[in-house]
């Protein structure tokens, strides 16, 4: 699945190059609760099509009513033209309420109509490529810039200038081709990532049914040295086996990669340290961003659960969550039998 940014700007892309009316509306500013985040973006056609989101549903449906049937056929009148326009939603309790934004939320948004169509190509080859892309919006005409960048800013508006910074998708890397890994690339995918499935074992291989991925037979530490992990990619070992898991995971602690994590029990993942320490002159310090073990304490004992408790712990990682002690995996479980063993205790309702 292709990253939902990247959809509406190729699709917008392509509206502008037929000819087509289009706008592209951005999330500028929040205040209270909001559905989307600032810098999200979507895209709406003079014939009513819409893709990407800036709300639950309700913000695009007023905006589908005020620049496409306002502006219908037969009214005698057009999409706006001109510079980019300010809009704010939710500002009273009782817009709040019409256009289903949480809390009282208030976001500002920003449209461009009609944004040039060469821009947009040239920015969307950029993204084609892998490139970080940083596009500027004059405010006074709409005239917008694209270039490359080295790091990813937060969308921003000055007194001039809109900018917001479009990258590749997010990559994960899965070492191990079984049915965990099935279940973790299909979440994956869903959520937007590139996924990369390493296993030089041909009789894992040869069972793997999920497409949408790339599928490597070389050794994982060389995999992992020939994408070289960036801040917007994540590596996961699942094959419990040290051979294949152990350099990999010593090579991806290497780079900028947002998440290195391993399966395996407390105990697996105690020997795994201790490997790495005693044969490879790591320390703990070194080991610090090293999972394991990996995901959010749901007491999940099957691979799809197994998939979603992993999933959850990466994408808040991503989202930058500082997760609390209490649902990582090892110190949940922790908790857990000292409370079992605790003859004080109650746990679901049995003391």
């Amino acid at each position: 699945m292709e990253n939902l940014d990247v959809m509406v700007l190729r699709t917008l892309r392509d509206w502008r190059a037929g000819g087509k009316h289009a706008l592209l509306a951005t999330v500028v500013r929040t205040w209270g609760s909001s559905p989307r985040p600032v810098g999200s973006i979507m895209a709406l056609c003079e014939d009513g099509a819409v893709v990407g989101s800036v709300s639950g549903g309700c913000i695009e449906d007023d905006l589908i009513h005020r620049f496409t049937q306002a502006y219908a056929p037969g009214t005698g009148r057009s999409l706006p033209k001109g510079p980019p326009e300010w809009v704010k939603y939710g500002i009273s309790a009782d817009e709040a309420h019409r256009f289903g934004l949480p809390c009282g939320g208030t976001l500002e948004l920003l449209l461009e109509f009609d944004p040039d169509a060469q821009s947009l190509a040239t920015l969307v080859a950029q993204l084609d490529t892998g490139s970080l892309v940083q596009r500027s919006v004059r405010l006074a005409d709409g005239h917008a810039q694209v270039q490359a960048c080295s790091a990813a800013a937060d969308c921003h508006a000055t007194d001039t200038h809109l900018v917001n910074t479009f990258g590749p998708e997010f990559r994960m890397l899965l070492i191990g081709a079984g049915p965990l890994t099935e279940c973790l690339a299909t979440m994956a995918i869903f959520c937007g990532f590139a996924v990369t499935v390493c296993d030089p074992r041909e009789e894992y291989r040869g069972s793997w049914a999920l497409g949408g991925v790339t599928m490597r037979t070389e050794m994982p530490d060389d995999v992992v040295v020939g994408m070289r992990p960036d801040r917007r990619t994540c590596v996961v070992a699942l094959t419990h086996d040290p051979k294949l898991d152990d350099l990999a995971l010593l090579e991806a602690l290497k780079t900028e990669a947002f998440y290195i994590g391993a399966i395996g029990s407390r105990r697996n993942n105690e020997a795994r340290q201790h490997r790495m320490i005693a044969h490879f002159d790591e320390t703990a310090e070194s080991l610090q961003r090293l999972r394991g073990p990996i995901g959010l304490y749901i007491a999940s004992k099957t691979p799809p659960e197994i998939a979603v408790s992993i999933m959850g712990e990466i994408l808040a990682v991503k989202n930058g969550v500082n997760l609390p002690m209490a649902v990582r995996v090892g110190p949940a479980k922790d908790g857990l039998d000292v409370a079992m063993n605790d003859p004080g205790t109650v746990v679901c309702g049995i003391r």
